[in-house]
């Protein structure tokens, strides 16, 4: 009797392991369908693996006179490995949600004084002059102020300049005690007045959110992407200038991708915020990413569906999470402590970082700047399609989540995924680079400041236009 007893209760304890794999493997497969980036063929042969080899332990435990240790503990070993998968895709479903669907823009407003001014709160500088400039940016400097207003409990003293520059030179000046201004407009003042961050500190500062308006793509069709390169050291959604201007034209059909890059110093209209004044396509970005592709779309007559930005740390991250990349260079140079051949270079992050910014190794300059940085991104789109990088997928995601955003959605990138890894197709990268010629003009955002810009060469934005729809119209 304690014989059947104890045999009946091994019996049990046999199958709760069997159990629970099954439960196991269904929340597996369960969590790969809903991640959306599972093609449904390989989800069919997951489940049926899953199936086969529950029925196989079960056989085994149900066959044996006492627990089928063998089978028990392989149980528990794919119970446990199924388990991590599931928290695998867990986590990278929640990254995707992080990094993508970013709906709204954030201009971080400041106020900043002298480094060192007594005042240690924006209270403390109730009574200060505050100057002001007004150029542009408007609507934000209003909403600054009445913020500041509402916390100090009265109306500032307000003194108007008519630029970002001269407002700077005014607060070094002493003819005001402090300035408010878009973060974002740092760069230009640094061009300008010499070693002004070492003369000032933030005393306050406000973020403004803005939607940014978004038309629906049908991801399976021909799209562009923009991609954004800042350097920022806060939040990737702030406003910033853009040193990286980037267009992806992708044809998911015909497995080609074209990508275009654009000098920052590039002379262009801002849509919406510089009328017929022309200005840096770098300051555009002053005014949100949204500006960016306004201006890339007016120059080259084409939509832009979506965005992504990301900062220099970013390109660290994913190089080295990639285990570098393999980059060709069109010439030898030097750059940042490093030696660069022609030809073929393996490049780790920071490697790659100097990589994509040196241009006074060069002749063209900015233009060859831009050239480099293409490579690179080529670099990294040739690496991140060979299928092994699958297990390193989470690991790349978890890394650039803070230093990366884009307005795709979880659903359009897990959809777009799933197409590659259903169709397993190598892509045909094509790269081209707009140039221009060197001036010194006005730009919108600066005032009558001469700046250092760039004239489109017309004929070879024309040529790159054709080249962006004729990869678009292909079937």
């Amino acid at each position: 009797m304690e014989h059947l007893t104890r045999r009946k209760r091994n019996s049990i304890i046999a199958k709760m392991f069997v159990l629970l794999q099954l439960v196991v493997s269904m929340g597996f497969a369960g969590i790969l369908r809903k991640s959306g980036m599972i093609p449904v063929k390989y989800l069919l042969i997951v489940l049926v693996l899953l199936l086969i080899v529950c029925g196989i332990i079960f056989a085994l435990q149900h066959l044996s006179k006492s627990i089928n240790v063998p089978g028990a503990a392989l149980s528990i070993l794919i119970s446990i490995i199924l388990g991590i998968g599931i928290a695998y895709f867990a986590k990278a479903d929640r990254v995707l949600k992080d990094v993508g669907g970013a709906t709204y823009k954030t201009d971080n407003m400041i106020v900043v004084v002298k480094k060192d001014d007594p005042a240690d709160s924006i209270e403390a500088a109730k009574d200060y002059r505050f100057g002001y400039q007004t150029v542009a940016d408007s609507d934000n400097n209003t909403l600054m102020i009445q913020d500041i207003e509402a916390k100090v409990g009265r109306e500032l003293m307000l003194v108007e300049n008519a630029t970002v520059v001269e407002m700077a030179q005014a607060l070094l000046d002493g003819r005001v005690d402090a300035v408010i201004y878009n973060e974002a407009y740092n760069g230009i003042i640094e061009e300008a007045v010499e070693n002004y961050q070492d003369q000032v500190r933030v005393l306050y500062q406000y973020g403004i959110q803005t939607e940014i308006e978004q038309e629906e793509t049908n991801i399976e069709e021909a799209f562009n992407i923009y991609i954004s390169g800042i350097d920022v050291a806060g939040s990737i959604t702030t406003n910033s200038r853009s040193d990286v201007n980037i267009i992806m034209t992708i044809n998911p059909k015909t497995k080609k991708i074209l990508l275009t890059t654009t000098p920052r110093d590039y002379y262009v209209q801002i849509p919406g915020v510089s009328g017929e004044a022309r200005d840096k396509l770098t300051h555009a970005g002053i005014y949100g990413v949204d500006r960016s592709m306004a201006a890339l779309e007016s120059l080259y007559g084409i939509d832009i569906s979506y965005y992504a930005r990301v900062n220099f740390t970013s390109l660290i991250t994913i190089v080295d999470t990639l285990g570098g990349v393999d980059v060709n260079s069109e010439y030898a140079f030097e750059a940042g402590g490093y030696s660069f051949v022609k030809g073929m270079n393996h490049l780790d992050g920071k490697q790659a970082l100097a990589f994509a910014r040196e241009r006074h190794s060069f002749a063209d300059g900015d233009n060859q700047r831009g050239k480099n940085q293409e490579a690179i991104l080529k670099a990294i789109l040739e690496r991140v399609m060979f299928p092994d990088i699958l297990l390193q997928a989470n690991q790349i995601l978890n890394h650039v989540a803070d230093c990366v955003e884009t307005n795709m959605t979880q659903d359009e990138m897990a959809k777009f995924i799933n197409m590659q890894l259903s169709e397993m197709a190598a892509w045909e990268i094509e790269t081209t680079a707009a140039t221009g010629r060197g001036d010194k003009q006005p730009c919108y955002s600066s005032g009558s400041q001469l700046l250092y810009v760039m004239w489109p060469d017309n004929a070879i934005v024309s040529d790159i236009s054709r080249k962006m729809k004729k990869i678009e119209g292909e079937n």
